[in-house]
């Protein structure tokens, strides 16, 4: 049997709580179905208020996988059709081409999906996600942290809900709040000392899943917290969502910057905006005489920037409070502390904003 009969097959096997058959549903509920190798793309189309939305998604994907062809499934769930002309329809699967993914419309409901990457760990990048994310709560922006490092997580530690499991209401995942802002991570999902070992379709169909399946506010910033490199999550996540563009973390020296540069070059290759670089661990300024210490060096990022021609978005200094707060559940911006750190994470937030402004 040939791959479009296959999805014929498939989609009029499905049926509804009611017991009636999918394809039958007036108006068509399968608006659209791409395949790429072995990725499949489907578009519904329900309502806002559609009680499908909780569960028709994930009996789709399901019955879509057990087609030999195909290991990877993104189902995109739009309230009306689309205007975009042309789209293959269910009943003719096409071979997109293979040089950019295929993006869905999930967090839509966002003014801004910005993700935060670095080309290598242990530079801070999920310190500054997180205080990226309060900082622009503290100036009024409705904001959501996804922690998308499936492998590491470190978002539920470091805003003082571990262990803490999220709700499920209506077959779809709450967020928890954390100081004033929407988070969800794999680490609320699983147990902290068990090892997650999974292959790449598999950590594109968790996070999949966590798209889909959450329920997620809206509002003016989603801020997504991705792992180190430029692996199977980034491309997941460009292929996912309609992201905003992204922000390269990185230390002042060589050997970090040369893999920050990677990040940035993967970013274009898959057409996401770089909206910036942040140098984090800059400097350390001494609390007793005031001298700054360049440790690892200073100015790198900054000086990558002109290369890039990208905006330098702003220099963190290595601070106690920084660590202890991520350590203890207490990010540096959630406190009332006045220090070169919280300036720092104030003035990169609104730099932030000034380059989405001026997109």
């Amino acid at each position: 049997m040939d791959l479009e009969k296959q999805f014929e097959s498939v989609f009029s096997s499905i049926t509804l709580d009611n017991g009636q058959p999918l394809v039958s549903v007036e108006p068509e509920i399968v608006h659209g179905c791409v395949v790429n190798n072995d990725f499949a793309k489907i578009t519904l189309i329900l309502p806002e208020d559609s009680p499908l939305r909780g569960s028709l998604p994930a009996q789709i994907e399901a019955e879509i996988k057990k087609i030999e062809q195909i290991e990877r499934v993104a189902i995109e769930v739009l309230a009306t059709v689309p205007t975009e002309k042309n789209e293959p329809s269910q009943s003719q699967p096409a071979q997109a081409s293979p040089q950019q993914p295929q993006r869905t419309a999930y967090l839509q409901n966002y003014e801004a999906v910005i993700a935060v990457a670095s080309g290598k760990g242990g530079v801070g990048k999920s310190t500054v996600s997180v205080n990226l994310a309060l900082a622009l709560s503290q100036k009024g922006y409705k904001v959501s942290l996804f922690d998308a490092d499936i492998y590491g997580p470190s978002l539920p530690i470091m805003t003082g809900r571990r262990g803490e499991k999220p709700s499920v209401s209506s077959n779809r995942i709450v967020p928890i709040e954390s100081f004033g802002i929407q988070t969800l991570s794999i680490g609320n999902l699983v147990d902290e000392n068990d090892a997650v070992i999974w292959r790449g379709p598999m950590v594109h169909q968790a996070l999949e899943q966590l798209l889909r399946d959450t329920n997620w506010p809206g509002g003016d910033f989603m801020i997504i917290d991705l792992p180190p490199g430029t692996g199977d999550a980034q491309l997941s996540l460009s292929q996912l969502c309609e992201l905003t563009g992204a922000v390269i973390v990185s230390t002042p020296q060589d050997v970090a910057l040369i893999d920050a540069v990677k990040a940035a070059q993967m970013f274009n290759k898959v057409e996401i905006d770089i909206l910036g670089i942040v140098e984090n661990m800059s400097f350390f300024t001494c609390p007793k005489c005031g001298e700054e210490t360049a440790i690892f060096s200073r100015h790198g990022a900054e000086e990558s920037c002109q290369k890039l021609e990208t905006t330098f978005l702003g220099a963190i200094p290595i601070e106690l409070d920084v660590r202890k707060g991520g350590d203890e559940g207490k990010p540096l911006m959630a406190g009332n502390l006045e220090s070169p750190a919280t300036s720092a994470f104030n003035n990169i937030a609104e730099n932030l904003v000034k380059v989405l402004e001026s997109e």
